[in-house]
């Protein structure tokens, strides 16, 4: 269940100029004009702990882990240059959400981002729910193949993880990478999802980065669902898509490695 920590309206709009002009107001203001100016927030129970969320007339637009209401606040205002009062409880799509880790029904507030960096979360949240991507998967499925690193920058800003789920996005290497809210909850939330890390990384350890069915004649990344039904007798390893495309593969559907979006 969601918690709502009693509030303080010091000093966080009692001397707001915005809030206070609306307070001032001889007429009441037309219904829904506060939560289009203003932003609430409340303090939901996710998969990982506590989280602040941060709602718009628009949807999520801000979420945060490891702070508490006050650091919340501050961390939404520095970043957003707008008021955020406390809300009600939380919607029940967004409980669940964090939760699970399933994010249909949510609305997303994601207005002030740079194209490229919308790019990139949008890629993100395509990642399925106990599966992992490289982060140049990412690049490439935006377009931009070269930009490997801006595109760990941009995850680095995503401003709603958990519901982005940038925790999906690692090293090509079969290591976790970093997250915003650190290595040992990235890892966390995916032994949670079932990503078998374990295998990834013994097979990276082995410059074995793509698995093929010579079966069906499909290379996928290992953490793929089709790719994780290979039975051994019919398994084989890659090291790059060049090498599996030469071999007679072609790239899974499902997790389209090396495959740009049109």
């Amino acid at each position: 269940m969601s918690t709502v920590e009693p509030y303080d309206p010091e000093p966080f709009d009692r001397h707001d100029p915005l809030i206070a002009g609306l307070g001032a107001l001889a007429t009441g203001a037309p219904a829904g004009l506060l939560d289009r100016v203003a932003a609430r927030w409340v303090r939901v129970d996710a998969a990982i702990g506590g989280v602040y969320v941060a709602m718009t007339d628009q949807g999520i637009a801000y979420l945060r882990a490891g702070q508490d209401q006050e650091q919340f606040v501050a961390s939404f205002r520095s970043r957003f240059a707008r008021p955020l009062l406390p809300g009600g409880g939380a919607p029940p799509a967004l409980e669940r959400a964090l939760r699970t880790g399933r994010t249909t029904g949510i609305r997303l507030d994601l207005r002030g981002l740079r194209p490229f960096e919308e790019a990139v979360l949008r890629a993100a949240a395509a990642i399925p729910r106990g599966e992992i991507r490289p982060y140049a998967w990412i690049a490439e499925r935006i377009g931009r193949p070269k930009a490997v690193r801006a595109v760990g920058t941009a995850l680095g800003k995503n401003p709603v993880p958990l519901l982005i789920p940038c925790h999906r996005v690692t090293r090509s290497d079969g290591q976790i990478g970093q997250y915003v809210f650190g290595a040992p909850a990235k890892e966390r939330l995916l032994r949670m999802e079932d990503v078998n890390l374990e295998e990834v990384g013994t097979l990276a350890a082995k410059n074995v980065y793509y698995v093929g069915s010579d079966t069906t004649g499909v290379v996928c990344f290992p953490s793929c669902r089709d790719a994780r039904r290979i039975t051994p007798a019919h398994w084989h390893g890659f090291r790059s898509l060049a090498q599996a495309e030469s071999a007679g593969y072609r790239p899974c559907r499902h997790c389209r490695p090396g495959v740009g979006v049109s």
